[in-house]
């Protein structure tokens, strides 16, 4: 079968869910004819995806939470706000959507969450099936529990999602836990994707502290945790532009540019992470046995970080206080469930993605 991919680019996230997809689908005959990656001014595509991705990639403008050097939790209005200023170039976007559809000609559409994959599929119904992948769909069922208090964001976010996936023939909901598939129609639960690299990969228990962030102004927050605690090495990431490969803020502070081998090679060998609770990046602590700090900056992350913490990887955070990190090393057990979990991720995907049916009528649950 003939898939075409359409990635939502934000974080890495769902460039690495394409990344390991990929390798499955073709390792049994399948063939991904193009990979189409959203993406803001904001942020460019990163060379370890194009460089492995061995697909051809088209770009194209996309909306993302916006990026703030003034507030450090992003409030979802002021990111709805933001990119109602550019719909002309996003309906231009879902054009280009719909051109490649017809021209590469796929037998599915894999959706990795990208809003303009979506509507395009909402409002103009190519013929071609979609299938959605996302941990954000696991929100939609009675699995997940909010305890929050922003009810009104959770709100949004779950239409959000439900737009990502208009018109989807199937949604499948990345978990950190098996779910019996059957009570759900709209959705089905799956393990999340996690890339050879990473289950192949031996970890060490090191002595330094790992993270990424996805908004630099946190760096400031880490520089002033690092001079209260000179003894402390710690190795971070992020998606900071025009910056060196790597810059030290501070006598044991190093920052990296993002490079995914990098960035697991300084995870498998660290003693704990830290991170603004993206999910993929969770589950490949929690597959390598690493306690997290989640630091969520928007609601999504804040969702992740509460199913994460039941799933046993780690603990919240409203900061970047590593101290609390390192008090829950020493009672931190790592979860062989999880990784037996995950290491279905192969059989699921390849029976969800070779049965796929078009949408008949109009689906927006």
């Amino acid at each position: 079968m003939k898939y075409l991919f359409i990635v939502q680019g934000e974080g890495r996230g769902h460039l690495t869910q394409s990344l390991a997809l990929r390798k499955m689908l073709v390792a049994h005959g399948h063939e991904v004819v193009a990979v189409m990656v959203g993406r803001s001014k904001q942020r460019s595509i990163p060379g370890f995806y194009t460089d492995n991705i061995q697909s051809e990639v088209l770009g194209f403008k996309s909306p993302n939470f916006l990026p703030s050097n003034q507030f450090k939790h992003i409030p979802f209005i002021f990111s709805l706000l933001y990119n109602l200023f550019y719909l002309p170039q996003y309906f231009d976007s879902m054009l280009f959507i719909r051109r490649a559809i017809k021209e590469h000609q796929p037998d599915v559409v894999v959706n990795f969450y990208e809003l303009l994959c979506g509507l395009t599929y909402g409002i103009f119904r190519p013929s071609v099936p979609m299938v959605s992948v996302g941990h954000q769909y696991f929100f939609l069922t009675d699995e997940f529990r909010y305890e929050g208090s922003d009810k009104a964001g959770f709100f949004m976010l779950n239409f959000f999602s439900r737009l990502t996936a208009w018109n989807s023939s199937k949604k499948l909901a990345l978990s950190f836990h098996p779910v019996k598939n059957g009570t759900y129609t709209a959705v089905r639960f799956v393990p999340p994707l996690l890339r050879e690299e990473v289950l192949s990969i031996t970890p060490q228990n090191g002595n330094y502290i790992h993270g990424y962030l996805l908004n630099s102004i946190y760096a400031e927050e880490l520089k002033e945790w690092s001079r209260q605690h000179p003894d402390e090495e710690l190795h971070f990431f992020w998606d900071k532009r025009n910056v060196n490969d790597t810059e030290r803020l501070a006598r044991r502070l190093y920052m990296h540019t993002l490079d995914d081998k990098l960035f697991l090679y300084f995870m498998a060998q660290s003693k704990g992470y830290a991170t603004t609770a993206g999910f993929e990046s969770v589950c490949e602590a929690l597959y390598l046995g690493k306690p997290v700090l989640m630091i969520p900056t928007h609601i999504e992350q804040e969702c992740n970080a509460m199913d994460a913490t039941r799933a046993g990887a780690g603990i919240s955070s409203a900061n970047f206080d590593l101290s609390r990190l390192l008090a829950a090393i020493p009672n931190y057990q790592p979860s062989t469930a999880f990784r037996e979990w995950v290491m279905r991720a192969e059989y699921d995907f390849l029976a969800e993605l070779t049965e796929v049916e078009c949408v008949r009528g109009w689906a927006f649950i």
